[in-house]
């Protein structure tokens, strides 16, 4: 499990690092918006297909070809016209850690501690969110976007060693456990990363990159915190509020010359994304496969960015950044319903 966190949390430094540093780099919302949805391109078509690698080639072998792909194209951003095809690269490796590091949990968990498994593996993962988010924006602030590109490439390079170390399983096979169920979840979860796309996408364009860091500090931080407390302490009822909490805090967004609002919008978005990331994958970890869960879970997570990057790009073109962060936060409230109804989740 240790030799997994820290090969997930190289990979995932790598990619934070650059998450809003490109878009910084590039300057414009509808560039911004293009590269960030070729990174999540990449992601969700390499998801569908890990857990057939996974059944391919096992564990080990799969996590590192993600953690080559998420690292050495990056020393190529510095040049405009390949931000866009070693965007689609990145998000593939992304795609690869994300899908079987989660999935490689819960083959290595015990069921009955998954939860708070689930928990801690989230601090890990969350971590370089919290180092690589407002530091990528910093850097390149401060010294210049090719530094942090190259850092950021090499960084994943580094969980290769801890990555060769893990066990050369392949997913196991769970009999009778039910495969349906799965809807719900989904589309809540895919609600709450749509407005996470959108934050961190459009904030540092919206406000200042001194404000911009400092915001987005605060979301990295609470989301882990948010995620492993859930892990160990809240039940599925926790569900509903921690959706509203995310469609309050990117509500306050509407207010993004105000500092105080920007950086408690963001510190409460942070903890409802947090408690909905355990939440929902833990319940659908009771409901399917591990590798077919983790996919569509991640795919969910970087499908939501994407669209949140992409589609919200050209709203905001029209409306301007204070009334699209309050249309992301009407659309997040309309999945509210979805959280109460266990009934509907769980049709098979």
């Amino acid at each position: 499990m240790n030799r997994l966190m820290l090969a997930s949390a190289s990979g995932l430094l790598g990619f934070y690092l650059l998450f809003s540093a490109v878009p910084a780099f590039l300057g414009d919302g509808m560039s911004a918006g293009l590269a960030t949805g070729a990174l999540m391109l990449g992601t969700v078509l390499l998801e569908l297909a890990v857990p057939w690698l996974l059944s391919r080639y096992g564990y080990r072998r799969v996590l590192s070809a993600g953690l080559l792909l998420l690292g050495p194209p990056s020393f190529a951003l510095p040049i405009h016209e390949l931000v866009l095809p070693i965007s689609l690269l990145r998000g593939a490796g992304l795609g690869i850690v994300v899908v079987a590091g989660t999935a490689l949990v819960a083959e290595l968990v015990p069921a009955e501690r998954r939860s708070e498994g689930l928990g801690l593996y989230g601090v890990a993962v969350g971590v370089p969110s919290i180092i690589g988010l407002p530091l990528g924006l910093w850097a390149g602030d401060h010294l210049g976007f090719v530094p942090i590109f190259v850092v950021a490439g090499l960084v994943p390079l580094a969980g290769l060693a801890a990555a060769r170390g893990l066990p050369d399983l392949k997913p196991i096979p769970r009999k009778h456990q039910r495969s349906g169920g799965l809807a719900a979840p989904i589309a809540v979860f895919g609600a709450i990363t749509l407005a996470a796309g959108v934050a961190i996408t459009f904030l540092p364009l919206a406000t200042s990159p001194t404000l911009a860091s400092a915001a987005l500090l605060a979301q990295s931080i609470l989301t882990p915190a948010a995620r492993w407390w859930a892990g160990r302490h809240a039940g599925a009822g926790w569900l509903a509020p921690s959706v509203l909490a995310a469609a309050a805090g990117i509500g306050l967004l509407f207010w993004s010359a105000e500092p105080v609002a920007v950086v408690a919008g963001m510190a409460l978005f942070g903890a409802g994304f947090g408690v909905a990331q355990n939440l929902t994958l833990t319940l659908m970890f009771e409901r399917g496969e591990a590798g077919r869960v983790s996919a569509l879970w991640n795919l969910a997570f970087d499908a939501g960015m994407g669209v949140g990057a992409l589609g919200l790009g050209v709203v905001m073109g029209v409306t301007g950044y204070p009334l699209g962060f309050a249309l992301v936060a009407v659309v997040v409230l309309a999945v509210v319903p979805l959280t109460g109804n266990r009934k509907a989740s769980m049709v098979r």
